[in-house]
């Protein structure tokens, strides 16, 4: 909500399509191959009108726009797929890169440290545009941490098979945000945001994680 909240204050006219499901990455990553190319189907005849298509994930945007024209290829469906692929893009990507904006008015009192999600940072190149827009935000000082760019743990089924690793991932994560002395973990994707908060959440510890586009959407109305 505070995603389209931004976009439609920075003059875009947002619409959302409730028949959307998944973009197919869960049943991919686990090996279910036939499964996750007919939920990828859905999600291209889904957004098969020509328009941006914003996420609040880089983990559904680099999957949908690095694997989708391999699993299509040489079948009916490949043209549409390279039609809606390049009109995908993540969140703060669309708002550097195609609304060219890095100052949206935003307030924030605290002290944060950046997350380097690897869905947007390995599979989108997303590094600089988050941090550019985070600068802006009034009150925030932000500060990096030793860890930014290691992942948290979460990987999806990874969390679940390899539990322990997944964890102790969690904690080398959370540990590098709280030597900073940030109150707030952000990052772009929600994924991130649960595993880490649950390490938080389970160990009481004093930080707090939260997705860029809640910090954005804050300080107005």
């Amino acid at each position: 909500m505070n995603m389209v909240k931004v976009l439609e204050k920075l003059g875009c006219d947002v619409t959302y399509n409730a028949n959307q499901t998944c973009c197919g990455q869960p049943a991919f990553n686990a090996g279910y191959r036939d499964e996750a190319k007919e939920v990828a189907r859905k999600f291209l005849y889904d957004f098969k009108d020509p328009s941006y298509i914003v996420s609040p994930s880089g983990s559904c945007t680099g999957f949908v726009r690095n694997y989708y024209d391999k699993m299509f290829e040489n079948s009916a469906d490949q043209l549409l797929c390279q039609k809606i692929t390049p009109n995908l893009l993540e969140f703060t990507e669309f708002i550097t890169q195609v609304l060219k904006m890095d100052n949206l008015g935003a307030t924030l009192n605290g002290k944060a440290t950046y997350h380097d999600a690897c869905g947007a940072l390995r599979e989108c190149g997303i590094k600089q545009g988050p941090r550019d827009l985070l600068k802006n935000v009034k009150g925030l000082e932000l500060v990096e941490m030793k860890e930014c760019e290691t992942c948290c743990g979460f990987g999806g089924t990874f969390s679940i098979k390899y539990e322990p690793i997944s964890i102790g991932m969690a904690q080398t994560k959370v540990k590098s945000a709280l030597e900073t002395g940030a109150q707030y973990i952000i990052t772009t994707d929600v994924s991130c945001m649960m595993h880490m908060q649950g390490y938080i959440d389970s160990n009481n510890l004093p930080i707090k994680t939260k997705h860029i586009a809640d910090v954005l959407a804050s300080g107005w109305s």
